[in-house]
């Protein structure tokens, strides 16, 4: 009987698995995930990505041991040495995977095919991260697309295929190869920052098959409505189980649609769904995207350097300006932040510090459990105003406002920085402004207790736009 290597990067999971699928029906199946984190440099998985990816491997081979497939760990400089060491060992005569766009990884997957296939493997590759190729979904002159409305306008006309069935069989292979450890990968950390994750993430494939029911069934129909405010728990929170493949777009995108729901419920969120594909195809055109702007001129722009003690304030929560100090503090505590909060802090870091989205980029791809080679660049540059269907410059998004907007009663700032849990709502996303009396029968002592603000938020919004505007005028535009 053949045997068939799967190879898993970030499809960690059986359902609507192509590749594994494929390779059931073949015949006998051995598992293969390799780390190679010194090969995908400094794209290789943040430490909160790491965490996920611990449990989301262990949730894996318990799911493929029913079926008698073994899942092989193995660590490498390397990920071509460590397949061919596979193949070789268990005498199977093909590799098949789910097609990877990660540019870190892209490049690497044809050179491995072109060896293979000269050694007499063969080699498969299959859909399943997104639900249209970019090679194929251009615009009429052969583009990549670089607006989303004309993007979504193509992306409802055409229907995604259906997810595919889990296998079903036994498919033990008759080599059984040695695996790493997966302890000895130490993708967990040494200090346990990470207490907080654990009630909040069932980092399996069971976990978001809940997670995908527990939305289409109780915050699906309010999603257009409350999606925007961080305090409620109002969106789907499937982000990380797309990160790592534990979910794909097209179980997502085929349950919310025939949910029962009308389609003004369901449009909203598939929406979020094609936004994140659309970030995809912008990422196939420009592979550099988490370190060059897609607006040209914006390489030149003048970014700030900021003090190692204010980023350091930004990036744990302690800037003084309670919505942005709340959306840190949960990235910190849980590796995860709601989407509104995302721009505001984002927002504060471009426009009000005036730093360089990158050091943001890259705070966020060490500390998201989402984090993505897509859509984390892509967004930082859409706040940034130098990416694709960018925000426009003179977007600051003002945090004051935002809060007063999106977290009215203050319960999103009291449930992360608990220190003002005692101010009135007209306090709380300023205290700097309550008369000494409020403060003190709260219990808040600015500067001591909670920090004065880093910044002033209304000048350093107009020092942003000027900035901005001269820059734009130095272009001539």
């Amino acid at each position: 009987m053949p045997a068939t290597v799967v190879w898993f990067y970030n499809d960690l999971r059986v359902g609507d698995n192509e590749a594994l699928l494929a390779a059931c029906r073949r015949g006998a199946v051995i598992g293969l995930y390799t780390w190679t984190p010194s090969e995908l440099g400094d794209r290789a998985p943040g430490a909160a990505r790491r965490w996920w990816l611990h449990h989301a491997l262990t949730s894996l081979a318990a799911s493929l041991e029913p079926l008698g497939i073994p899942l092989v760990l193995r660590q490498a400089e390397r990920a071509e040495v460590a397949v061919e060491d596979v193949l070789r060992e268990t005498e199977a005569d093909a590799v098949y995977w789910n097609k990877r766009y990660d540019p870190a990884v892209s490049e690497r997957d044809r050179r491995i095919a072109a060896s293979l296939r000269r050694r007499g493997i063969w080699v498969a590759e299959y859909d399943g991260w997104l639900l249209h190729d970019p090679a194929s979904f251009r615009t009429e002159h052969g583009d990549a697309y670089r607006v989303f409305t004309p993007f979504w306008r193509r992306f409802t006309r055409h229907t995604p295929p259906p997810p595919r069935p889990r296998p079903t069989g036994y498919f033990r292979p008759r080599w059984h190869p040695n695996s790493d450890d997966l302890a000895a990968w130490r993708l967990l950390p040494h200090v346990p920052w990470d207490r907080e994750f654990y009630p909040t993430w069932e980092p399996t494939e069971q976990g978001a098959e809940r997670a995908i029911e527990q939305f289409v069934r109780l915050k699906l129909p309010a999603y257009a409505r409350k999606r925007d405010f961080p305090a409620c728990e109002g969106t789907s929170r499937l982000s990380p189980y797309l990160a790592t493949g534990q979910i794909s777009p097209r179980q997502i995108w085929y349950r919310v649609s025939t949910a029962g729901t009308e389609k003004q419920f369901a449009e909203p969120f598939l929406r979020q769904l094609a936004w994140r594909e659309f970030a995809y195809h912008v990422l196939e055109s420009h592979p550099n995207l988490h370190e060059q702007p897609l607006r040209a001129e914006f390489r030149h722009f003048p970014w700030k350097d900021i003090a190692m003690s204010d980023l350091r304030r930004w990036q744990r929560g302690h800037t003084g300006i309670p919505i942005i100090d709340a959306g840190m503090r949960q990235l910190w505590r849980t590796g995860w932040m709601h989407n509104r909060a995302r721009m505001i802090v984002a927002s504060w870091l471009t426009k009000n510090l005036q730093g360089d989205w990158r050091i943001g980029e890259q705070w966020f791809w060490d500390t998201l459990v989402d984090a993505d080679p897509a859509n984390n660049a892509f967004g930082w540059q859409w706040v940034a105003g130098c990416g694709a269907d960018a925000a426009p410059y003179w977007r600051v998004f003002q945090p004051l406002r935002q809060a007063k907007r999106f977290d009215p009663n203050g319960d999103y700032v009291r449930r992360w920085v608990p220190e003002l849990a005692q101010l009135p709502d007209q306090f709380v996303h300023e205290p700097w402004l309550a008369p000494p009396e409020v403060l003190q029968r709260a219990g808040v002592k600015l500067d001591t207790t909670y920090p004065a603000p880093m910044l002033d938020p209304v000048e350093s919004r107009r020092a942003a736009l000027a900035a901005f505007a001269a820059f734009r005028r130095s272009n001539g535009q």
